[in-house]
């Protein structure tokens, strides 16, 4: 097979690589996600594997030889001195906690692919501390309090940005080209890839998990629409696009009745309003993302009508695809290059996911983790949830039932506890504190 000459970013990594070695990133969590990542790092030119870390480093190297790195190609280590020697000696330094490679001056970027908002936000803070650019995959963390960590980031000269390949930074593409072209946001979303459970839990998909080779807990998260809620105020907080209704409409619109369904009630839609975030359960538009847009003028609807978008008023920009965390490193490329972020939350949230219960809660239980059998996430605006004192979906792991509460009842200061143990809770109410509008109290 012949050479294909590499273009575009591609063509850019190899030079930067030429000039200043490859873009080196340390990646926290060897689950699904850090097995992605571990595989996509050793294919990528210009990027590499620097660090891991994992609490399981038996797994971690049995990953690394599934990802086609050699025995020689990786090394257990203590302490920041043996992260920097690994590197420079090519190989993948092994740690059991991620403080040991973000203190590794040879790490450019680091990847938090643990899945736990409180982890997250310890391991970004520790990251920016020690000047390292941030990739949050963590969305839960990133809604949470992701505006304190972007400005923590740029206090210290990094960056901190959500990741590439998810849907909120897909759909981001999609309105960043749309505001360009100069043409009306009128919704953006995604369509969701499962089907729609709200009562889901991990014992009834056990045997589905084993076929698509997952955690049951993690497609868990995604058929109870945790993943769609969390994902949707991540895009509402990062544009100022708010949920049009709590719970968002989710209506069963497909690729081609789209941009006639998520749309005003004017243009014969079913919005209240232009400006929104949505998703739709219908044919043909998951895996992929979209922007539904109107132009402002006649010219401009003609010709797009004209190329086949559709019928108008309004149309739908689909991308049909989104690769996950096969694209999350590109977010790290675009920081240590270009020094930007990918997605970043705007200074004021729009929005909030707070946490609904799946099942009747007793006081004195103790919430588990997102797409486990207590609670799920359901987006709302700010001002909504700040008046029914709901609890951010990111403070409820680890935190105590205080009241009782029905299933399909917002979990809320006034009948939880949130940990307050966690960094992510401490930074939190400080956040709430600076905005003068925090109604939950310290336990």
């Amino acid at each position: 097979m012949h050479e294909i000459a590499r273009v575009g970013l591609a063509a850019e990594l190899v030079a930067h690589a030429e000039r200043s070695g490859p873009v080196t990133i340390g990646v926290a969590g060897a689950g699904q996600m850090g097995t992605d990542l571990m595989v996509q790092l050793r294919l990528m030119p210009g990027v590499r594997l620097g660090a891991l870390s994992t609490s399981r480093p038996d797994h971690a190297e049995a990953v690394l030889a599934f990802a086609g790195y050699g025995p020689d190609e990786s090394v257990r280590v203590r302490d920041t001195d043996g992260v920097n020697r690994a590197i420079e000696t090519g190989r993948v330094a092994i740690v059991e906690d991620f403080r040991t490679f973000c203190a590794a001056g040879r790490v450019d970027a680091v990847i938090d692919a643990t899945g736990s908002p409180s982890v997250g936000t310890v391991l970004a803070l520790e990251a920016i501390r020690y000047g390292r650019h941030v990739v949050m995959m963590n969305v839960e963390a990133d809604i949470t309090i992701g505006r304190h960590l972007a400005a923590e980031a740029r206090a210290a000269g990094v960056v901190y940005t959500g990741a590439a390949g998810d849907e909120p930074h897909a759909t981001l593409e999609l309105i960043g080209l749309a505001q360009s072209l100069g043409l009306e946001i009128v919704a953006a979303g995604k369509g969701k890839n499962n089907a729609l459970d709200f009562s889901a839990v991990p014992a009834d998909y056990e045997a589905e998990a084993a076929r698509r080779n997952m955690n049951a807990r993690m497609l868990v998260e995604f058929v109870d629409g945790t993943k769609t809620m969390v994902e949707m105020v991540a895009i509402a907080n990062a544009t100022g696009l708010v949920p049009d209704k709590p719970g968002m409409h989710g209506p069963n619109a497909t690729i081609d009745d789209l941009a006639q369904v998520l749309c005003t009630k004017a243009d014969g839609g079913i919005l209240s309003r232009s400006g929104v975030v949505d998703y739709t359960i219908g044919r043909g538009v998951a895996p992929g993302v979209f922007c539904i847009v109107k132009p402002k003028h006649p010219r401009v609807l003609e010709r797009i009508a004209d190329l086949k978008v559709g019928p108008g008023p309004c149309f739908a920009l689909i991308r049909p695809f989104h690769l996950t965390s096969l694209e999350v490193p590109l977010s790290a490329v675009h920081a240590v290059m270009r020094g930007v972020p990918h997605m970043e939350p705007l200074d004021r949230p729009v929005a909030e996911c707070a946490a609904v219960a799946k099942r009747d809660l007793a006081p004195g239980e103790r919430l588990g983790r997102i797409g486990e059998t207590e609670y799920r996430g359901f987006a709302m605006t700010w001002e909504d949830a700040r008046a029914a004192q709901a609890l951010p979906i990111g403070l409820a792991e680890g935190g105590r039932v205080t009241q009782p509460i029905r299933a399909g009842e917002k979990l809320t200061y006034a009948n939880c506890a949130p940990d307050e143990t966690q960094e992510v809770t401490r930074i939190r109410r400080l956040l709430d504190a600076a905005d003068g509008r925090f109604l939950g109290r310290a336990a």
